[in-house]
């Protein structure tokens, strides 16, 4: 830095302030700072710079598993959100979810030095007492029950599911069936308990849940044995990629959709309208929940104290082609 201003013929202090990006220098002297940088190779520090200022700008994100579609948008929600408020990113994925592989990542995080973590939750751990987070690290948490303890950011699960059984019942079908995700999962168990509760509110006995794991394969498993189903002229399913296997299900078994079967998906991936028939689902704003959870970390850490409370984004509808009334209405 010392060198950079003897050649800019200006102090380190002007140096600093042109390398930080402050205000108050002019734009002749800026030029002057920035030439002698690129003249003698100079690059500030940032590690030297956090050690000052006790502030890395890197955000920690700590998931359970990528081979889900919530979970990549979710965090590339919170890496663009990140990137929008000048932080960086560190993403640790975890084997297993084990108190001792959680222990594990926030260790290996506070090595890498990050200001704040996010736990993309998914599974029941927190709201099961089986997993505590440590309490010297600022923490947001997406998709979990444990409001009372952490800050939490997640979708209106029971929202959505309320919206998509609701048009289901209201075309005119006597009951819906519910294709679920897996019994660990805490979105799972949202989308389920309110589908259940719903058809019970209507006076509508909900049929027994079949169970997938997300992906397109277990949906089409699961839409096999759907269609050879008395009665089974509408279904709920937990995601938009188990519905995609529903479909072909259906389709092989000679089941059309929707003048036979209806079916409503959950996530609106970008693919949802090009499934044939175009897929209705319920919408999730993964960008919002990104946004959501930068902000509650930010502001975490410029408090320097921990929140409490559940954060809910709203979710929509999306009404495209494989929903209709019942045969015969």
């Amino acid at each position: 830095m010392a060198d950079v201003a003897r050649l800019a013929g200006v102090s380190s202090q002007t140096v600093s302030r042109v390398s930080n990006g402050y205000a108050g220098v002019t734009e002749e002297t800026r030029r002057q700072v920035r030439a002698a940088m690129e003249q003698l190779g100079y690059r500030p520090n940032s590690a030297a710079r956090a050690l000052k200022s006790g502030e890395f700008r890197t955000i920690g994100v700590i998931t359970f598993t990528l081979s889900t579609t919530g979970n990549v948008r979710t965090l590339e929600a919170i890496a663009q959100s990140a990137a929008q408020e000048g932080y960086a990113v560190t993403l640790l994925p975890v084997a297993l979810p084990t108190q001792d592989e959680v222990r594990g990542a926030f260790s290996r995080l506070e090595e890498l030095a990050v200001d704040a973590v996010i736990v993309i939750m998914e599974v029941h751990l927190l709201d099961a007492a089986v997993i505590t987070l440590p309490p010297y690290v600022q923490v947001v948490v997406v998709d979990s029950d444990a409001g009372d303890h952490y800050t939490v950011v997640d979708t209106d699960q029971a929202g959505g599911t309320r919206a998509a059984v609701r048009h289901l019942l209201a075309l005119g079908h006597e009951t819906v069936w519910h294709l679920a995700g897996p019994e660990d999962s805490y979105a799972a168990q949202r989308r389920a308990d309110a589908w259940r509760a719903t058809l019970t509110e209507a006076g509508r006995t909900p049929p027994p849940p079949v169970r997938g794991d997300w992906s397109a394969e277990s949906g089409y498993r699961a839409g096999l044995d759907l269609a050879g189903r008395d009665g089974c002229t509408a279904v709920f399913v937990a995601n938009d990629q188990m519905a995609l296997g529903l479909l072909r299900a259906l389709h092989e078994s000679g089941r059309r959709v929707p003048e036979d079967v209806s079916v409503i998906g959950f996530d609106d991936i970008p693919e949802a309208g090009a499934f044939l028939p175009p897929l209705t689902t319920v919408h999730q704003d993964f960008a919002e929940v990104g946004r959501l959870c930068v902000a509650a970390a930010l502001r975490q850490m410029r408090q320097d104290a921990p929140e409490r409370g559940t954060t809910l984004v709203p979710t929509r509808l999306v009404e495209r082609a494989s929903t209709a009334p019942p045969p015969g209405r």
